[in-house]
């Protein structure tokens, strides 16, 4: 079977975005574009990540063009806040991301490939089998691949690290999440803290 790319070049909108309540969210990944919408989940850790590495990476082009580049410093001022589109159909689970910088179009590219399970009986083969997985274009697994502008990749991380941010506060003790109910703080030798 053969691999099914989503692509949106450009989205007329990219954003990421959850469903639940703090503590319980699941992220998405959402592009959309002339009536149809792509959603992939992933994992919070990897919404950051991909946030942080966004906004690095177009620093460096910022930076490497001598301030030349069509890219924004920081995000614009009016950010997108609407929710994620529904009905919120998952495509895929994301395992693995990659973005790079198009200097051609002046371009960001981001791929979220879907989470593939490989057996391997040694590291050595392991490392083989994900590096055939990532050069297979024709058979790989489903691919969401996103064309966005500088202007549109800053303001994608913006909202990435504020919808990370609004889960659950952290413990102002051990930095671990508070649940509504509390926790079992470990720096008050397991006696509950509350959310307060």
């Amino acid at each position: 079977m053969s691999r099914q790319v989503f692509l949106y070049d450009p989205p007329d909108r990219f954003v990421a975005g959850t469903v639940g309540l703090p503590g319980r969210r699941t992220f998405f990944l959402q592009a959309t574009s002339e009536g149809r919408t792509t959603s992939v989940s992933l994992e919070k850790a990897q919404v950051e990540a991909l946030a942080e590495r966004i906004d690095e990476l177009l620093d460096e082009v910022v930076r490497r063009s001598g301030g030349d580049a069509p890219v924004p410093a920081v995000a614009a001022d009016s950010p997108d806040t609407a929710p994620l589109e529904a009905p919120i159909d998952e495509e895929f689970r994301v395992g693995t991301m990659a973005l790079a910088w198009d200097g051609e179009s002046d371009r960001m590219v981001i791929e979220a490939q879907a989470l593939v399970e490989l057996e391997a009986d040694s590291e050595e083969d392991l490392a083989d089998a994900e590096e055939r997985l990532l050069q297979d274009e024709e058979n790989g697994p489903p691919m969401l691949r996103v064309r966005i502008t500088g202007e549109m990749a800053r303001a994608f991380a913006k909202r990435a690290i504020d919808v990370v941010n609004a889960g659950r506060p952290p413990c102002p003790l051990c930095s671990l999440p508070l649940d509504p109910e509390g926790h079992v703080c470990p720096r008050q030798n397991g006696y509950r803290r509350s959310a307060d």
